[in-house]
Protein backbone atom coordinates (compact mmCIF):
# COMPACT_ATOMS: atom_id res chain seq x y z
CA UNK A 1 0.00 0.00 0.00
CA UNK A 2 1.58 3.31 -0.86
CA UNK A 3 0.13 6.43 0.79
CA UNK A 4 0.01 10.32 -0.35
CA UNK A 5 -1.07 13.41 1.21
CA UNK A 6 -1.60 16.01 -1.21
CA UNK A 7 -2.11 19.74 0.07
CA UNK A 8 -3.83 18.36 3.52
CA UNK A 9 -5.05 21.63 5.39
CA UNK A 10 -7.06 20.92 8.30
CA UNK A 11 -8.08 23.39 11.16
CA UNK A 12 -9.84 23.85 14.57
CA UNK A 13 -11.15 26.87 15.06
CA UNK A 14 -8.41 29.30 14.32
CA UNK A 15 -5.77 27.02 15.24
CA UNK A 16 -4.19 25.40 12.09
CA UNK A 17 -3.28 21.81 12.22
CA UNK A 18 -1.86 21.14 9.21
CA UNK A 19 -1.07 23.84 6.61
CA UNK A 20 -0.96 22.39 3.38
CA UNK A 21 1.22 18.92 4.39
CA UNK A 22 2.80 17.63 1.39
CA UNK A 23 4.21 13.84 1.88
CA UNK A 24 4.21 10.24 -0.03
CA UNK A 25 5.37 6.93 1.89
CA UNK A 26 5.86 4.41 -0.42
CA UNK A 27 4.62 0.79 -0.59
CA UNK A 28 6.36 -1.30 2.09
CA UNK A 29 8.11 1.78 3.30
CA UNK A 30 9.00 2.45 6.95
CA UNK A 31 8.57 6.34 7.02
CA UNK A 32 9.35 8.25 10.19
CA UNK A 33 7.02 11.33 11.45
CA UNK A 34 9.36 13.36 13.36
CA UNK A 35 8.46 17.05 15.06
CA UNK A 36 7.82 18.67 18.09
CA UNK A 37 4.24 18.47 20.41
CA UNK A 38 1.74 20.77 18.13
CA UNK A 39 3.42 20.22 14.81
CA UNK A 40 0.56 17.70 13.60
CA UNK A 41 1.83 14.70 13.68
CA UNK A 42 -1.56 12.86 15.00
CA UNK A 43 -3.50 14.96 12.97
CA UNK A 44 -1.77 13.19 10.39
CA UNK A 45 -1.88 9.92 11.26
CA UNK A 46 -5.83 10.43 11.89
CA UNK A 47 -6.81 11.71 8.32
CA UNK A 48 -4.86 9.37 6.34
CA UNK A 49 -7.04 6.41 8.94
CA UNK A 50 -9.94 8.89 7.92
CA UNK A 51 -11.05 10.02 11.56
CA UNK A 52 -10.39 13.26 10.65
CA UNK A 53 -11.62 14.75 7.57
CA UNK A 54 -9.12 17.73 6.00
CA UNK A 55 -10.73 21.04 5.29
CA UNK A 56 -8.46 21.01 1.78
CA UNK A 57 -6.41 18.61 -0.22
CA UNK A 58 -6.63 14.75 -0.66
CA UNK A 59 -5.60 11.21 0.96
CA UNK A 60 -4.34 9.01 -1.45
CA UNK A 61 -3.83 4.93 -0.94
CA UNK A 62 -2.25 2.92 -3.94
CA UNK A 63 -3.50 6.27 -6.05
CA UNK A 64 -6.93 6.54 -5.21
CA UNK A 65 -8.60 9.09 -3.42
CA UNK A 66 -9.85 8.19 -0.27
CA UNK A 67 -12.48 11.59 0.56
CA UNK A 68 -15.63 8.99 0.28
CA UNK A 69 -14.15 6.38 1.66
CA UNK A 70 -14.81 5.53 5.58
CA UNK A 71 -11.91 4.16 8.18
CA UNK A 72 -13.11 0.79 8.05
CA UNK A 73 -12.19 0.34 4.54
CA UNK A 74 -8.68 1.83 4.08
CA UNK A 75 -7.60 -1.17 5.40
CA UNK A 76 -4.78 0.80 7.80
CA UNK A 77 -4.80 -0.01 11.77
CA UNK A 78 -3.65 2.68 13.88
CA UNK A 79 -2.14 2.51 17.78
CA UNK A 80 -2.92 5.55 19.67
CA UNK A 81 -0.61 7.41 22.13
CA UNK A 82 -3.53 7.48 24.60
CA UNK A 83 -4.19 3.71 23.98
CA UNK A 84 -7.55 3.73 23.36
CA UNK A 85 -7.43 0.00 25.18
CA UNK A 86 -11.20 -1.64 26.85
CA UNK A 87 -10.21 -1.29 30.50
CA UNK A 88 -12.89 -3.51 31.67
CA UNK A 89 -11.01 -6.63 29.46
CA UNK A 90 -8.41 -8.48 29.50
CA UNK A 91 -5.01 -8.27 27.82
CA UNK A 92 -6.15 -10.60 25.95
CA UNK A 93 -9.44 -9.90 25.36
CA UNK A 94 -8.02 -6.51 23.84
CA UNK A 95 -5.85 -8.05 21.82
CA UNK A 96 -8.45 -10.29 19.93
CA UNK A 97 -11.30 -7.49 19.32
CA UNK A 98 -9.86 -7.05 15.92
CA UNK A 99 -9.62 -10.65 14.97
CA UNK A 100 -13.81 -10.93 16.41
CA UNK A 101 -14.98 -8.25 13.71
CA UNK A 102 -16.94 -9.12 10.88
CA UNK A 103 -14.36 -8.00 8.41
CA UNK A 104 -11.45 -9.60 10.01
CA UNK A 105 -12.51 -12.76 11.73
CA UNK A 106 -10.03 -15.41 12.12
CA UNK A 107 -10.48 -19.35 13.22
CA UNK A 108 -10.60 -19.67 17.11
CA UNK A 109 -7.42 -21.54 17.20
CA UNK A 110 -5.75 -19.11 14.44
CA UNK A 111 -6.43 -16.27 16.26
CA UNK A 112 -5.22 -17.68 19.30
CA UNK A 113 -1.41 -18.53 17.54
CA UNK A 114 -1.18 -15.14 16.40
CA UNK A 115 -2.19 -13.55 19.49
CA UNK A 116 -0.21 -15.58 21.67
CA UNK A 117 3.40 -15.09 18.79
CA UNK A 118 2.21 -10.92 19.00
CA UNK A 119 2.09 -11.54 22.76
CA UNK A 120 5.67 -13.35 23.46
CA UNK A 121 7.12 -10.47 21.31
CA UNK A 122 6.10 -7.85 22.81
CA UNK A 123 7.02 -9.61 26.76
CA UNK A 124 3.09 -9.51 27.54
CA UNK A 125 2.61 -13.18 27.45
CA UNK A 126 2.42 -13.59 31.33
CA UNK A 127 -0.08 -10.56 31.23
CA UNK A 128 -2.89 -11.74 29.42
CA UNK A 129 -5.53 -12.26 31.42
CA UNK A 130 -4.68 -9.74 33.68
CA UNK A 131 -7.59 -6.50 33.38
CA UNK A 132 -6.17 -4.09 31.56
CA UNK A 133 -6.75 -1.21 34.02
CA UNK A 134 -4.65 -3.33 36.18
CA UNK A 135 -1.52 -2.74 34.21
CA UNK A 136 1.02 -0.32 33.75
CA UNK A 137 1.47 2.54 31.68
CA UNK A 138 4.16 0.52 29.78
CA UNK A 139 2.29 -2.45 29.37
CA UNK A 140 -1.20 -0.86 28.44
CA UNK A 141 0.77 0.73 25.89
CA UNK A 142 2.49 -2.80 24.68
CA UNK A 143 -0.83 -4.05 24.73
CA UNK A 144 -2.17 -1.15 22.49
CA UNK A 145 0.49 -2.15 20.17
CA UNK A 146 0.00 -5.46 19.95
CA UNK A 147 -3.70 -5.09 18.83
CA UNK A 148 -2.62 -3.49 15.85
CA UNK A 149 -0.07 -5.75 14.81
CA UNK A 150 -2.72 -8.85 15.46
CA UNK A 151 -4.35 -7.55 12.69
CA UNK A 152 -3.92 -8.15 8.93
CA UNK A 153 -3.84 -4.52 7.62
CA UNK A 154 -1.80 -3.06 4.15
CA UNK A 155 -0.58 0.12 6.49
CA UNK A 156 0.22 0.48 10.11
CA UNK A 157 -0.08 4.09 11.45
CA UNK A 158 1.70 4.43 15.07
CA UNK A 159 1.76 7.14 17.07
CA UNK A 160 4.13 7.47 19.53
CA UNK A 161 3.87 3.85 19.89
CA UNK A 162 7.35 3.34 22.56
CA UNK A 163 6.90 6.58 24.56
CA UNK A 164 5.83 4.41 27.73
CA UNK A 165 8.55 1.76 27.61
CA UNK A 166 11.97 1.77 29.74
CA UNK A 167 14.66 2.40 27.70
CA UNK A 168 15.64 -0.87 27.46
CA UNK A 169 12.61 -2.22 26.15
CA UNK A 170 12.93 0.69 23.86
CA UNK A 171 15.63 -0.02 22.30
CA UNK A 172 14.56 -3.71 21.83
CA UNK A 173 10.99 -3.09 20.32
CA UNK A 174 12.60 -0.59 18.12
CA UNK A 175 14.43 -3.74 16.64
CA UNK A 176 11.47 -5.90 16.44
CA UNK A 177 9.18 -3.26 15.03
CA UNK A 178 11.92 -2.80 12.10
CA UNK A 179 12.12 -6.81 11.96
CA UNK A 180 8.23 -6.95 11.55
CA UNK A 181 7.64 -4.21 9.24
CA UNK A 182 10.70 -5.56 6.47
CA UNK A 183 9.27 -9.86 7.19
CA UNK A 184 5.62 -8.09 6.19
CA UNK A 185 6.74 -5.92 3.82
CA UNK A 186 3.94 -3.99 5.66
CA UNK A 187 4.03 0.02 5.34
CA UNK A 188 4.31 2.01 8.66
CA UNK A 189 4.25 5.59 8.93
CA UNK A 190 5.70 6.10 12.72
CA UNK A 191 5.08 9.25 14.54
CA UNK A 192 7.71 10.17 16.82
CA UNK A 193 9.89 13.20 18.85
CA UNK A 194 12.80 11.42 18.97
CA UNK A 195 14.85 11.90 16.40
CA UNK A 196 17.42 8.53 18.12
CA UNK A 197 14.00 6.81 16.83
CA UNK A 198 13.52 8.29 13.43
CA UNK A 199 17.21 7.81 12.46
CA UNK A 200 16.96 3.83 13.91
CA UNK A 201 13.67 3.50 12.14
CA UNK A 202 12.80 5.27 9.24
CA UNK A 203 13.81 3.71 5.61
CA UNK A 204 12.88 7.47 5.41
CA UNK A 205 11.95 10.07 7.34
CA UNK A 206 9.97 13.37 7.14
CA UNK A 207 10.34 16.39 9.63
CA UNK A 208 7.15 18.09 10.30
CA UNK A 209 6.99 21.68 11.58
CA UNK A 210 4.00 24.17 12.05
CA UNK A 211 1.75 21.75 10.08
CA UNK A 212 4.14 21.37 7.33
CA UNK A 213 6.71 18.61 6.02
CA UNK A 214 9.73 21.05 5.96
CA UNK A 215 12.07 17.90 4.74
CA UNK A 216 11.80 14.28 3.64
CA UNK A 217 14.61 12.20 2.91
CA UNK A 218 16.80 8.94 4.13
CA UNK A 219 19.04 9.57 7.54
CA UNK A 220 22.10 10.66 5.57
CA UNK A 221 20.45 13.46 3.73
CA UNK A 222 19.08 14.91 7.15
CA UNK A 223 22.18 14.56 8.93
CA UNK A 224 24.72 15.28 6.05
CA UNK A 225 22.20 17.73 4.42
CA UNK A 226 19.69 19.68 6.80
CA UNK A 227 17.08 21.89 5.59
CA UNK A 228 17.97 24.53 7.98
CA UNK A 229 19.32 24.81 11.58
CA UNK A 230 15.82 23.68 12.97
CA UNK A 231 16.39 20.28 11.20
CA UNK A 232 19.81 20.14 12.22
CA UNK A 233 19.34 20.89 15.58
CA UNK A 234 16.04 18.43 15.73
CA UNK A 235 18.70 15.62 15.24
CA UNK A 236 21.83 14.14 17.68
CA UNK A 237 22.37 14.46 21.18
CA UNK A 238 24.05 16.66 22.07
CA UNK A 239 22.77 19.18 19.90
CA UNK A 240 24.57 20.64 17.20
CA UNK A 241 26.67 23.52 18.00
CA UNK A 242 25.87 26.44 15.66
CA UNK A 243 28.73 29.33 15.46
CA UNK A 244 27.65 32.44 14.08
CA UNK A 245 30.45 34.43 12.34
CA UNK A 246 31.39 35.73 8.52
CA UNK A 247 33.67 34.90 5.63
CA UNK A 248 36.74 36.65 5.67
CA UNK A 249 38.58 37.79 2.39
CA UNK A 250 40.55 34.89 2.06
CA UNK A 251 37.60 32.48 2.14
CA UNK A 252 37.58 31.24 5.89
CA UNK A 253 35.30 31.31 8.55
CA UNK A 254 36.13 34.04 11.42
CA UNK A 255 33.64 33.84 14.50
CA UNK A 256 31.85 36.87 15.57
CA UNK A 257 34.09 37.34 18.61
CA UNK A 258 37.03 36.71 16.41
CA UNK A 259 38.29 33.70 18.23
CA UNK A 260 37.25 30.89 16.22
CA UNK A 261 38.61 30.59 12.71
CA UNK A 262 38.10 27.63 10.10
CA UNK A 263 38.99 27.05 6.73
CA UNK A 264 35.93 26.57 4.22
CA UNK A 265 36.19 24.81 0.77
CA UNK A 266 32.95 26.19 -0.13
CA UNK A 267 32.06 28.59 -2.41
CA UNK A 268 30.90 31.61 -0.33
CA UNK A 269 31.38 35.44 -1.15
CA UNK A 270 33.57 37.21 1.45
CA UNK A 271 31.65 39.15 4.27
CA UNK A 272 28.37 36.97 4.23
CA UNK A 273 26.90 36.04 8.02
CA UNK A 274 27.05 32.59 8.25
CA UNK A 275 26.60 29.43 10.69
CA UNK A 276 29.00 27.14 10.90
CA UNK A 277 27.78 23.66 12.25
CA UNK A 278 29.49 21.06 13.72
CA UNK A 279 28.11 18.11 16.04
CA UNK A 280 29.96 17.39 18.91
CA UNK A 281 31.29 14.02 17.69
CA UNK A 282 32.93 15.64 15.28
CA UNK A 283 35.36 17.39 17.63
CA UNK A 284 38.08 15.78 20.15
CA UNK A 285 40.25 16.40 22.50
CA UNK A 286 43.44 14.98 20.35
CA UNK A 287 44.98 17.77 19.49
CA UNK A 288 45.75 16.99 15.94
CA UNK A 289 44.20 19.07 12.63
CA UNK A 290 43.25 22.10 12.72
CA UNK A 291 42.81 23.04 16.82
CA UNK A 292 40.68 25.72 18.49
CA UNK A 293 41.85 26.55 21.97
CA UNK A 294 39.27 27.03 25.10
CA UNK A 295 39.02 26.26 28.35
CA UNK A 296 36.59 24.02 30.03
CA UNK A 297 32.86 25.07 31.44
CA UNK A 298 31.87 21.78 32.54
CA UNK A 299 31.76 17.92 32.09
CA UNK A 300 29.28 15.65 32.23
CA UNK A 301 29.53 11.82 32.40
CA UNK A 302 27.51 9.69 29.62
CA UNK A 303 27.88 5.95 30.78
CA UNK A 304 31.04 5.16 28.61
CA UNK A 305 31.62 8.62 27.04
CA UNK A 306 31.84 12.41 28.68
CA UNK A 307 30.16 15.10 27.05
CA UNK A 308 32.66 18.02 27.80
CA UNK A 309 31.22 21.65 27.54
CA UNK A 310 34.37 24.18 25.81
CA UNK A 311 34.08 27.82 26.46
CA UNK A 312 35.89 29.25 23.17
CA UNK A 313 35.37 32.89 24.07
CA UNK A 314 31.91 34.48 23.86
CA UNK A 315 30.87 30.96 22.30
CA UNK A 316 30.50 27.70 23.94
CA UNK A 317 30.80 23.96 22.36
CA UNK A 318 30.19 20.45 23.13
CA UNK A 319 31.81 17.72 22.43
CA UNK A 320 31.66 14.08 23.35
CA UNK A 321 34.84 12.22 24.05
CA UNK A 322 35.62 8.61 25.59
CA UNK A 323 35.99 8.81 29.06
CA UNK A 324 39.91 8.34 29.76
CA UNK A 325 40.50 11.24 26.93
CA UNK A 326 38.14 13.51 29.41
CA UNK A 327 39.75 12.02 33.09
CA UNK A 328 41.40 15.17 35.21
CA UNK A 329 39.61 17.54 33.29
CA UNK A 330 38.02 20.19 35.44
CA UNK A 331 36.51 23.52 34.91
CA UNK A 332 38.88 26.26 33.84
CA UNK A 333 41.77 23.86 32.43
CA UNK A 334 42.73 24.86 29.00
CA UNK A 335 41.80 22.50 26.46
CA UNK A 336 42.82 22.18 22.30
CA UNK A 337 40.12 20.71 20.00
CA UNK A 338 40.75 19.16 17.07
CA UNK A 339 37.96 20.24 14.26
CA UNK A 340 37.11 17.66 11.77
CA UNK A 341 36.05 19.91 8.39
CA UNK A 342 34.91 17.41 5.84
CA UNK A 343 31.71 17.16 8.31
CA UNK A 344 31.23 20.93 9.10
CA UNK A 345 28.01 22.09 7.87
CA UNK A 346 27.55 25.79 6.62
CA UNK A 347 24.25 27.90 6.72
CA UNK A 348 23.96 31.47 5.40
CA UNK A 349 22.76 33.28 8.22
CA UNK A 350 19.94 35.73 6.43
CA UNK A 351 19.16 33.14 4.52
CA UNK A 352 17.65 29.98 6.83
CA UNK A 353 15.66 28.50 4.27
CA UNK A 354 18.52 27.03 2.33
CA UNK A 355 20.00 24.10 3.29
CA UNK A 356 23.17 23.31 5.28
CA UNK A 357 26.09 22.44 3.15
CA UNK A 358 29.06 20.39 4.22
CA UNK A 359 32.42 22.36 3.24
CA UNK A 360 35.02 19.86 4.37
CA UNK A 361 37.12 18.75 1.14
CA UNK A 362 34.84 15.75 1.04
CA UNK A 363 31.95 18.33 0.17
CA UNK A 364 30.44 17.55 -2.82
Amino acid sequence: MSIALRGIRKTYGRTVALDGLELEVAEGEFCCLLGPSGAGKTTTLKTVAGLERPDAGTVEIDGRDMSAVEPYDRGVAMCFESYALYPHRSAYDNLASPLRSPRHRLPAAEARARIGEVAELLGIGGLLDRPVGRLSNGQRQRVALGRVLVRPARAFLLDEPLSHLDAKLRQQMRAELKAIGAARRTTTLYVTHDSVEALALGDRIGVIRDGRIVQTGTREDIWYRPRDTEVARAFGQPRINLLPGTVTPGGGFRSADGRVELPLHAPVRENTDVLIGVRPRDLALDGRGHELTGTVYVTEVLGRAVEVTVRLGEQYVSLVVPRAAAAGLRPDDPVRLTVRPENLLLFEADRPERPGRRIGKSAR
